[in-house]
C-alpha cells in the first residue's frame, strides 16, 4: 500500500491458482450478496481481462466461467481485497489471474514430495520439512511438497517437536521422486530416579564417609582424643604422688 501511495501504477495483476480465469472488480457487492455488480469502469476492465485470457489458451476456453472471464461478486464475494483497494485508493487498475486449476501437480513438477508418520502409530504428523543449505522450511499438512531445481542433489530433513530428526539424501532427477519419514518419538524419564545400597557392608558405608571430606568431624574427634588422654595422664600423675605420701601400717603382733 505504501508501495502504490509513492509511485502511481497504471495497471496490475495479482497471480493465483485454483482455476482458470481472468477476476475483475467489484469483489464484494452492497447487500453482501453474490451477483454481479459493475464498478464505473466495468467495460474497461472486461476489455483488460479479454485481452489476457486471449493470450492464454486454456482459459479462453474455460467451461466454468463464460469468456474465460468473470467479477469477483458474481463468482464469490470478498471484501477488503487489493485490487478494489488498487482502485477505490490508488486509481490502479488490477485484474486477479487465475491461471492454474490443477491442484494437485505431479511430483516431477514439484520437486520432492510425500509424508510423514510417526514410528508408534503409524499415523501422519504435522511436521516440518527443511533442505539443508536452505534457510526455509515448509509445514507439512497430511502431506508435503517441496520444490526443488532437478539435477542437483539434496538432503532432506524432517522434524517435529518431540520426535528424532531424519536426514535422507537425494539426487532429484526428471522423474517421480518421493520420500516417505518415520519419526521415532524422542524417549524421556519420567519421575526420580534413586540408587538403594540395601545390602552394603557397615565397613564400605565407614570408608565412604571418611574418603567424603568430612574435615570437621575430623577436627572434633582428634581434640576429644587429645583430652582424653590429657585427663589420663593428669590422673596417673595423681595417684603417683598420693601413693607416696601414705605410710604403711605395721601388722599387728598377737
Amino acid at each position: 500500500m505504501n508501495w502504490l501511495s509513492d509511485i502511481q501504477f497504471t495497471a496490475s495483476a495479482t497471480l493465483h491458482g485454483g482455476a482458470l480465469v481472468a477476476n475483475y472488480l467489484w469483489d464484494g457487492t452492497q447487500d453482501k450478496r453474490t451477483n454481479y455488480y459493475a464498478c464505473p469502469d466495468d467495460e474497461t476492465f472486461r476489455f483488460m481481462a479479454s485481452i489476457y485470457i486471449h493470450s492464454h489458451y486454456n482459459m479462453s476456453f474455460s467451461k466454468e466461467f463464460l469468456g474465460g472471464i468473470t467479477s469477483g461478486a458474481s463468482w464469490y464475494p470478498i471484501y477488503g481485497g487489493m485490487q478494489d483497494w488498487n482502485y477505490i485508493h490508488a486509481g490502479c487498475f488490477e485484474l486477479t489471474l487465475e491461471v492454474s486449476d490443477n491442484k494437485w501437480p505431479a511430483a516431477n513438477e514439484t520437486g520432492v514430495h510425500r509424508r510423514i508418520f510417526s514410528s508408534d502409530n503409524g499415523r501422519p504428523l504435522p511436521a516440518s520439512i527443511t533442505i539443508k543449505g536452505i534457510n526455509y522450511m515448509v509445514k507439512v499438512g497430511r502431506d508435503y511438497d517441496r520444490l526443488l531445481h532437478p539435477g542437483d542433489k539434496y538432503k532432506v530433513v524432517a522434524t517435529m517437536p518431540g520426535y528424532k530428526s531424519k536426514t535422507t539424501c537425494i539426487r532429484l532427477d526428471e522423474g517421480l521422486t518421493t520420500v516417505d519419514f518415520v519419526l521415532d518419538p524422542e524417549v524421556t524419564v519420567k519421575g526420580n530416579v534413586h540408587e538403594c545400597n540395601c545390602g552394603s557392608n557397615n565397613r564400605l558405608d565407614l570408608v565412604k564417609f571418611l574418603s567424603g571430606g568430612h574435615w570437621e568431624v575430623y577436627f572434633t574427634v582428634i581434640v576429644a582424643l587429645g583430652f582424653l588422654l590429657l585427663l589420663v595422664q593428669r590422673t596417673k600423675l595423681n595417684l603417683s604422688k598420693h601413693s607416696r605420701s601414705v605410710v604403711p601400717k605395721r601388722p599387728a603382733v598377737v
